[in-house]
């Protein structure tokens, strides 16, 4: 009989992992997080995507307010998906702000970092 598999600790990567985790992508040439650029691809995208679903829902034949509510409420599942390597993106830019404040906080204290 085969022995069963033993499944060591899982180590968890840092945020953003991926190839949204490049240094260039969440940070500007001064070394400031670009939180604000990606907010703004973020929020744009989806009102983006509202605007076009809810334009295809009205072509469909779907009238009215109906059309408009229907078409935000199939906005959110939609941006969810196709804007995620963007969130990913704002959410490592929003982690390196925090820790670049820390850091001056930090420093501002006297105290040595950890």
């Amino acid at each position: 009989m085969a022995e069963p598999i033993k499944a060591g600790p899982i180590k968890a990567g840092p945020l953003g992992a991926g190839p949204a985790a490049t240094p260039g992508a969440v940070l500007a040439p001064g070394g400031k997080p670009r939180v604000g650029q990606w907010l703004a691809v973020y929020t744009l995208g989806r009102l983006a995507i509202a605007a076009a679903l809810i334009a295809l829902l009205w072509v469909l034949g779907l009238p009215g307010t109906p059309g408009f509510l229907f078409g935000v409420l199939l906005a959110m599942p939609v941006a969810y998906l196709v804007l995620a390597p963007v969130r990913t993106r704002l959410t490592t830019a929003l982690v390196a702000r925090a820790e670049q404040k820390e850091r001056l906080r930090t420093e501002l204290r006297g105290a040595e970092p950890q």
